[in-house]
This record gives C-alpha cells, sequence and structure tokens, in this order.
C-alpha cells in the first residue's frame, strides 16, 4: 500500500510561514528551513526585548527626572525619597513628562515638598 503524505496541510503550513517571512531579505523570505529558522530566532528576540524595553523605558524616565530635578538643587534619589515620606504617588513615566514637557506642573510637584 502506497504511503499517505497530507501534502496539502504541510503546504499550507509551510506557505503560512513564508507569509510572515515576507519583507525579509535574500533567501530568508523564501527558502523553508531558512525562513523557519529566521522566523524562530525573530520570535526569540521579541519576547526577550518585550521584557528589556520596560527596562530600557524606565532608565529614560529616571534620567530625565534626574535632568529636571537638578536645577532645583537636588539629586534623584533625595526626591524620589521625598516624593514617598510626602505621600505624593506619582509613577516615573509621569513625572518624567512633567519634567519635560510641563515645567510649570513639575516645579508645582517639587515646591509641595
Amino acid at each position: 500500500m502506497p504511503r499517505s503524505v497530507n501534502v496539502v496541510a504541510s503546504h499550507r503550513r509551510r506557505r503560512k510561514l513564508l507569509r510572515k517571512t515576507r519583507g525579509q531579505y535574500g533567501r530568508r523570505k523564501n527558502v523553508w528551513t531558512v525562513a523557519k529558522n529566521s522566523w524562530e530566532k525573530g520570535q526569540q528576540y521579541a519576547y526577550r526585548d518585550r521584557r528589556a524595553k520596560k527596562r530600557s523605558f524606565r532608565a529614560l524616565w529616571i534620567s530625565r527626572i534626574n535632568a529636571g530635578i537638578r536645577q532645583y538643587g537636588m539629586s534623584y534619589s533625595e526626591f524620589m525619597g521625598k516624593l514617598n515620606k510626602a505621600n505624593i504617588r506619582l509613577n516615573r513615566k509621569v513625572l518624567a513628562d512633567l519634567a519635560m514637557n510641563h515645567p510649570d506642573a513639575f516645579k508645582a510637584v517639587v515646591d509641595q515638598l
């Protein structure tokens, strides 16, 4: 009896993955094994970098707050300590936005300390 191979399903599965690698360069977009490896590696980077993005944004916010607070003769750590003591619950994202785009509002926060 001849061997039964479901070519339709495997072709569909391959075509679906080749569609995902459509914008890539060279053999990464049209050679099955290379495309599969490249797509899998891309998924690993995406998973890793979703977490790294959170770290890098936090670092950016901290440096922006630090730059904004230095004008008032304070360091970042002093400022955050005083904020917590004064029970002002603003996160770093909001504080960085205030320091950069709304200096008057940031000064109002600093004056409350």
